[in-house]
């Protein structure tokens, strides 16, 4: 039975994208979690995937230009960690602007607000952190509603100007729209009435 639940997981890691991230959590629909744990290292040692750090692994691509495999996305491993320790999480700050494409600016550290302690994980020379907040920043709200109202926050109410609203309104269908307008209504009045002119704007 565990021989197969490891030939299973694997035959999902190789269906997937290069890069993917993985939890034991995200095989539970194949086996019990002590087993998917087990499998994992067991594909770690056999080189199919490789351990970014305690419980979390990845596919890797292997670059024939750098002679190295390439690394691992800070931000998939930040939602990985998350469904690890069952937290809600929202980009923040820098961060938040930069997965949206409102900033270029490179930074070592990936930070995300957080239900859970906080909580920071180093992996080679970048730092991802949880800061932790109460629950209600970011309880009952769609990721993309979480992500915008950070980075919004992240912008000041005086600088978001009208390309801002421009560039954060074409990442959105018109579903997506309402859902964030909905989601947002508890968030700062100052927030909210951005997020108006995102979700209404012609």
């Amino acid at each position: 039975m565990r021989d197969n639940s490891k030939k299973r997981i694997k035959e999902r890691i190789k269906e997937a994208n290069y890069g993917t991230v993985f939890v034991a959590k995200d095989f539970l629909d194949i086996t019990e979690y002590e087993v998917a744990r087990k499998a994992l290292n067991r594909l770690t040692d056999d080189g199919i995937i490789k351990k970014i750090i305690r419980g979390v692994y990845y596919n890797p691509r292997f670059s024939e230009k750098l002679m190295e495999y390439e690394a691992p996305s800070p931000h998939q491993v930040a939602l990985a960690l998350a469904r690890k320790f069952n937290w809600s999480i929202a980009p923040s700050g820098i961060t938040a602007l930069n997965l949206l494409g409102l900033s270029t600016q490179v930074s070592a550290k990936w930070s995300y607000i957080s239900d859970g302690a906080y909580n920071s994980f180093k992996i080679d020379n970048i730092t991802i952190e949880f800061k932790h907040r109460n629950n209600r920043e970011i309880a009952g709200m769609s990721y993309k509603t979480a992500l915008i109202i950070q980075a919004i926050k992240a912008l000041g109410k005086d600088n978001v100007d009208n390309t801002t609203i421009v560039k954060i309104r074409a990442l959105l269908t018109e579903e997506e729209r309402q859902v964030l307008l909905a989601e947002s209504k508890l968030t700062m009045i100052w927030i909210h009435q951005i997020i108006r002119k995102i979700c209404r704007g012609n």
